[in-house]
């Protein structure tokens, strides 16, 4: 029945070529589309992880949901760091303690707000990485009173490279204690609310600027962000909340912005595959019918001969089916190819909201998509067959023999 269907597709090779085009036009816009749509959940997914979260976040429970009204109830002792060893999995590349503080910054006579977080320089190096040093460099362990400064909070505060600062806190105890340090890099991130507010400094200069000891938490990065499921079981399974008093939160439980944009986005790309679905349909069913028609004494021929209705039926689906693979194959292999000639010359975007910075966009291709796309086309082209093939294996012969004459 293949053979015959192929034959068939071959016997009407204008028709042919376009419902191939058809198809192979409508998986190229899929890839296309899906692509880009893949590349900005990536970068997004990778510089929330590299600049803020890490993959995984070790915490007293609750200090997500109460920690901000209490901080110092939720503080991580430095010897049960080393007591637990979450270095020691074999996924987890660093784990980088973290101490959240907010308190006011001056210079000169401008004092505004701050959010800062002390972290260990040598630890917190590729954890670092989705903050881009715009001026100067990053914390270094051998700069003690070095700060990392957010470019939106230097403006506003009318700093810039080796300026001294003061920065002022509430402590442990319920008193003010500050300490000064050197603006020693700037950065920016991929939000701007956040390099307006945020800078970073040594874990032991925010210790002492807290009186304090311990994190609020350890950020674990790992190899690959596709084991933080499996490492996450591991850690909850060995470390139980009621026994060991810690809570591990994944990334994208903290990720709520990144969460709303792939939702978001996720939605739009469904309603432009169901479009370009809707086309194939209507485009493979409308050919098929001209084929019906175009070969009706055929059709009466096949049945008066003794072919069954449902081999008539099967003979169209199998014309459909062939379609949507050479199609969908050849869309694929011309997605592919224009992905990488794209991706090589890149597509400059202006600013999206809420960065002051435009980018240049590339096309992420994966085995899940190419998979998912030639699979739409192949489905879609079956269901826009199926009309044709009832229509073909339902005539009547008589009618159908006498229909060229």
């Amino acid at each position: 029945m293949m053979q015959l269907a192929l034959r068939n597709l071959s016997r009407h090779q204008k028709r042919t070529a376009i419902a191939l085009a058809t198809i192979s036009f409508g998986v190229i816009a899929l890839l296309l589309a899906g692509g880009f749509m893949e590349w900005i959940f990536w970068v997004m997914r990778e510089n929330t992880i590299q600049s803020r979260l890490g993959h995984i976040q070790v915490t007293r429970p609750g200090y997500f949901q109460t920690g901000s009204a209490d901080p110092y109830a939720f503080l991580l002792p430095e010897q049960q760091l080393e007591d637990v060893s979450l270095e020691a999995i074999p996924e987890v590349k660093a784990v980088s303690p973290r101490l959240v503080l907010t308190g006011l910054i001056s210079h000169g006579d401008v004092t505004i707000g701050f959010s800062g977080e002390g972290v260990d320089p040598e630890k917190d190096a590729d954890l670092g990485k989705g903050l881009k040093v715009i001026e100067g460099d990053g914390l270094d362990s051998g700069d003690a009173k070095g700060l990392f400064v957010g470019r939106g909070l230097a403006k506003n505060l009318g700093v810039t490279l080796g300026d001294t600062v003061a920065l002022l806190a509430t402590t442990d105890s319920g008193g003010l204690n500050g300490v000064e340090g050197t603006v020693r890099g700037l950065f920016r991130s991929t939000s701007k609310e956040f390099d307006d507010v945020t800078l970073r400094l040594p874990l032991a200069m925010a210790r002492d600027l807290l009186r304090t000891s311990g994190a609020h938490s350890w950020v674990l990065l790992l190899d690959k962000t596709e084991h933080t499921d499996k490492v996450l079981q591991q850690l909850q399974a060995k470390y139980t909340e009621g026994k060991s008093g810690l809570q591990f939160t994944p990334w994208h439980t903290l990720a709520e912005f990144y969460a709303k944009t792939v939702k978001l986005f996720s939605s739009q790309m469904n309603i432009v595959r169901l479009i370009i679905a809707l086309i194939i349909v209507l485009s493979i069913s409308n050919i098929l019918i001209m084929s019906v028609l175009e070969r009706t004494g055929e059709i009466g021929t096949l049945m008066a001969i003794g072919l069954k209705r449902r081999n008539v039926l099967l003979l169209f689906v199998s014309e459909g089916l062939l379609l949507g693979i050479i199609g969908g194959l050849l869309g694929a292999a011309a997605g592919t190819v224009l992905a990488m000639g794209i991706s090589a010359v890149g597509i400059p975007m202006p600013p999206p909201p809420g960065m002051d910075f435009g980018y240049t966009g590339e096309i992420r291709l994966t085995w899940i998509l190419i998979a998912g796309t030639v699979s739409l086309a192949v489905v879609t082209t079956l269901l826009g067959s199926l009309y044709p093939a009832w229509k073909a294996s339902n005539m009547k012969i008589v009618d159908a023999l006498r229909y060229n004459r």
